[in-house]
């Protein structure tokens, strides 16, 4: 078996466990790499001079892919919308509910003295479990 078929075989296993199990293009720039020593191990007789030609293809096409390409954005559940509105009044030291996001839910205000009538626009300051700890939009715009 002649040395580019070997690298053809191991680019093309490289590719496809790209798909199956995907690292961020590592594999899939490693079998491209794999396929451009295909196309130079007639030029680059020693099997170790082609392994080295090919970590290296492989070293700066991961850079360039992880430079160039653009990063997923992780975006948290909490930081788009950040009012919401009573639905319930929230008596002082007491739950009541919130629409937030388009849902209903449970939430306290983080001024235990502070009352908050329904209807009345409000900041999510944080999560507390199932629990939002919201203020008043009115006391925080002072």
């Amino acid at each position: 078996m002649s040395a580019m078929s070997i690298w053809l075989i191991i680019g093309t296993l490289l590719c496809f466990s790209e798909l199956i199990f995907p690292t961020a293009f590592v594999e899939l720039m490693m079998g491209l790499s794999a396929f451009i020593v295909a196309l130079l191990s007639g030029a680059i007789g020693k099997l170790w001079l082609q392994v080295v030609v090919w970590l290296l293809i492989s070293v700066l096409l991961i850079f360039l892919s992880q430079r160039f390409l653009p990063k997923p954005r992780r975006r948290a559940k909490f930081q788009d919308a950040v009012t919401g509105e009573t639905i319930s009044e929230i008596i002082p030291g007491k739950a009541g509910r919130v629409l937030y996001e388009g849902n209903s839910w449970r939430a306290k205000c983080d001024d235990e003295k502070l009352h908050i009538p329904a209807h009345e626009p409000v900041y999510v300051v944080r999560r507390e479990g199932t629990t939002l700890i919201v203020m008043p939009q009115d006391v925080l715009n002072r």
